[in-house]
């Protein structure tokens, strides 16, 4: 939920404020048009992809497949989202009510990172449970997520938690540094981890 405060601050804010990322939902198999249109109307869009490998019988074929799908991410002023809701194949944007919820920048940064590090990346099971891991090394050297283990591999998990979708990539276990558990206060509030593992 945005917070009347935030709201305020970002009405009036000058033109080169970025504003916050949010989930544009999308129709069945509008992705694509939906962020070729938002692009062209000014925002900035992200719809992160990954190469799936789609068999028939007498072949295999390399796709692209979206992280999302129905989903869209893109930077907006919440008071002002008609422009984004009138682009084609826009459903709605995601959020509790009819208020929009941002979605955390390190969340989006978190995806990007792991789109552009060359490494395999794809749609993982949304996990909420598990080892906290800092990546130290490699091209997702200052990325957090959850650790996992699959047949005998570690792969990074990172979530974006308004969708309660994840994404992984394989990692090497040198890379790996494990963070504290974050602690909660009596409000439900996250206090900040340290750094220090003791």
């Amino acid at each position: 939920m945005v917070p009347k405060e935030v709201l305020h601050d970002i009405e009036s804010a000058p033109d080169n404020i970025r504003y916050p990322w949010f989930a544009v939902r999308v129709r069945s198999n509008h992705e694509r048009i939906a962020s070729a249109h938002l692009r062209e109307r000014g925002y900035e869009e992200f719809s992160p992809s990954w190469k799936a490998e789609r068999r028939w019988s007498d072949r295999t074929k390399e796709m692209d497949q979206f992280l999302f799908p129905g989903y869209v991410f893109c930077r907006l002023n919440p008071s002002d989202r008609l422009p984004v809701l009138t682009a084609p194949g826009v459903v709605d944007l995601v959020g509790f009510g009819k208020i929009p919820a941002p979605i955390p920048e390190d969340e989006i940064e978190n995806v990007r990172r792991m789109v552009q590090s060359g490494l395999l990346v794809m749609p993982w099971p949304f996990l909420e449970l598990g080892h906290r891991v800092l990546i130290e090394r490699g091209p997702l050297a200052g990325v957090e997520g959850i650790l996992d283990e699959v047949k005998g591999k570690y792969r990074l998990v990172v979530s974006v938690q308004l969708l309660q979708r994840s994404v992984s990539a394989e990692v090497d276990r040198d890379w790996i540094r494990p963070l504290p558990p974050a602690r909660r206060d009596r409000s439900g509030a996250t206090t900040p981890r340290s750094t220090r593992i003791t």
